[in-house]
């Protein structure tokens, strides 16, 4: 037996134990065996690395399909900002705007084809989302379920209605079990989010092994990273809160076991918008997703600059451990969903979340609620475009770029929203069009109408556009911004926040410095213990420090790269 074989045996005991999995895992072997071996890269990123966040349809042009549209603003207007995209969900679907996949196979035909995806990995390299917690209502499998038929007869999640599922988790308020009826007769199916997105079941080995076909199918069209979407609602066991169970964590670590021996250097994603401590344990031991996100990131960014204090993300970033090994964060503050509160539920008080939810409204965005214990309902997410989330009478600008900027310094790999980066104001019109609060930050601009907003330069467009282009080109050019670059969290008075991050080689040192607040801050350089015998500039402003010991005068949300290379 080969070393892979045994491998994929330990992790089959630990998901179906008992039974002699060795068919299954001949078959995963088989479905993921390369056509000749491959050597993982020397390095798996870099400080040149950040992901760009994008529907296939967030550009549309006339007479154009939208994904050779976003190839054109690829081509166009980007040029060192970015190096992956990731392209949310483009395959046929039924709702969820693309997260209630019909065929996982397929192209949606009106965003282009698998030529047009693979068009865009020549240019970036893609991050591809693995729907694989639950499939479309309207999917064959699930006209297979209903009709008793394989393969999907047993593909779905059934349950009675007096099992006990008083602990079950879940980010919806609509009713977890939805009635339906097939050719054995009336059933209930598990539907964690709507009841067009079906929970699969993976009780089922020859699901599993579908999903892996899948997975292979995405990486031989030019995917690098596979984001594996809800993955913390996977396994289902009435009785416990079916998150995070512990076969759901060995399904990541058996993906992860097939992705490294068939395509060394690709990577594998978690979509886990929980607890942070929770989040945290799918690194596993080095051998489960090769990145998580850091979910409470955005929350805790944003009640930094409500507050105008950062006191909670000064201790929340001293309570982060250093990525493993071989891992890494990726740092986001938006994205094609809200800003999740769930994570910051132990972090924030009930008056700072409450706080924040009154901002949100403040500013024309929508709260999108969960269910606790089966009755009372709870904030989930803050659905508002991120630069109206930033609204300020004087400063509205300058406070969206200051919380980029301390996104852009912090251990790992940035990932940046379409949205973000154009500068795109809530999309009031698009909610009360298709009645979803997440609409408001799912704008599809007009290619000519985008195009004038750019070339104009006192649009907010314009100014959010050149803003962060500029701070990711600087970023990728320091060695000390290296994903797994050393950090260190600063001891400065409120309203500062300031890391200290090192270049692995230890030859660059750069003290990343925000001011959070509306007024001007002092920062005396000697808090900072700058070495003077070297050349110290802010990379930013590009102004060099003559005296290391003198006292600098930051603006309102003024951030500062002193870097000594």
């Amino acid at each position: 037996m080969t070393p892979l074989a045994t491998k994929l045996q330990d992790h089959l005991q630990r998901i179906y134990p008992g039974g002699d999995n060795s068919v299954l895992a001949k078959a995963l072997m088989s479905a993921m065996a390369p056509a000749e071996p491959k050597e993982a890269p020397s390095e798996l990123w870099d400080q040149q690395d950040a992901v760009l966040i994008s529907y296939g349809d967030n550009l549309v042009a006339n007479d154009e399909m939208p994904l050779t549209t976003l190839k054109h603003f690829i081509d166009e207007r980007l040029s060192g900002q970015f190096s992956m995209l990731h392209l949310l969900p483009y395959f046929p679907y039924s709702s969820d705007d693309g997260f209630a996949v019909v065929d996982y196979l397929e192209v949606n035909p009106k965003l282009g084809d698998w030529s047009h995806v693979e068009d865009l990995g020549h240019r970036l390299e893609l991050v591809t989302d693995l729907v694989i917690n639950h499939a479309s209502s309207r999917s064959l499998w699930f006209e297979q379920f209903i009709e008793d038929k394989e393969p999907g007869r047993h593909y779905f999640v059934t349950a009675n209605l007096d099992d006990d599922l008083s602990a079950v988790v879940r980010p919806r308020t609509s009713e977890l079990l939805k009635p339906v009826r097939t050719a054995r007769g009336d059933e209930w199916v598990w539907c964690t989010f709507s009841h067009d997105q079906v929970d699969l079941n993976f009780q089922q080995p020859q699901l599993l092994l579908e999903m892996v076909r899948i997975l292979r199918h995405y990486l031989d069209h030019g995917s690098r990273m596979i984001r594996l979407d809800a993955i913390a609602f996977l396994w289902k066991s009435p009785g416990t809160d079916c998150l995070n169970l512990p076969q759901t964590h060995e399904v990541v670590r058996l993906l992860r076991t097939l992705v490294d021996a068939y395509a060394p250097g690709s990577l594998l994603l978690t979509e886990t918008n929980i607890p942070n401590r929770d989040n945290l344990s799918y690194f596993g031991n080095g051998n489960e997703a090769h990145l998580i996100y850091n979910f409470a990131l955005p929350p805790l960014l944003l009640q930094a600059l409500i507050s105008g204090s950062a006191a909670h993300l000064k201790r929340w970033q001293m309570a982060m451990p250093p990525a493993p090994q071989g891992c890494s964060y990726l740092n986001f503050i938006a994205s094609h969903d809200g800003i999740g509160l769930r994570p910051v539920e132990s972090i924030l008080s009930e008056q700072e979340t409450q706080q924040l939810i009154e901002h949100v409204q403040a500013v024309g965005g929508r709260i999108s609620w969960r269910n606790v214990d089966g009755q009372a309902a709870k904030a989930y997410e803050l659905n508002v475009s991120l630069f109206d989330a930033c609204h300020h009478p004087e400063f509205q600008l300058q406070r969206f770029l200051c919380i980029h900027a301390i996104m852009l310094s912090l251990e790992g790999i940035p990932a940046i929203y379409i949205h973000s980066l154009l500068g795109t104001s809530n999309d009031l019109d698009k909610v009360a069009n298709t009645g979803s609060h997440r609409s408001i930050n799912r704008h599809n601009w007009s290619w000519d109408d985008l195009q004038h907003r750019l070339n104009t330069p006192d649009s907010q467009h314009h100014q959010c556009f050149e803003g962060l282009s500029r701070l990711l080109k600087y970023r990728a050019q320091q060695e000390a911004f290296h994903p797994n670059a050393t950090q260190f969290t600063l001891q400065l008075p409120e309203p500062l926040f300031g890391l200290w991050r090192q270049s692995q080689d230890r030859r660059q040192s750069i003290f990343a410095i925000a001011n959070l607040s509306d007024r001007p801050q002092p920062l005396p350089l000697s808090s900072l213990n700058l070495i003077d015998t070297h050349p110290w500039r802010d990379l930013i402003s590009e102004k060099e420090l003559r005296d290391p010991l003198a006292s600098l005068t930051l603006a309102p949300y003024q951030v500062v790269w002193l870097s000594n290379t």
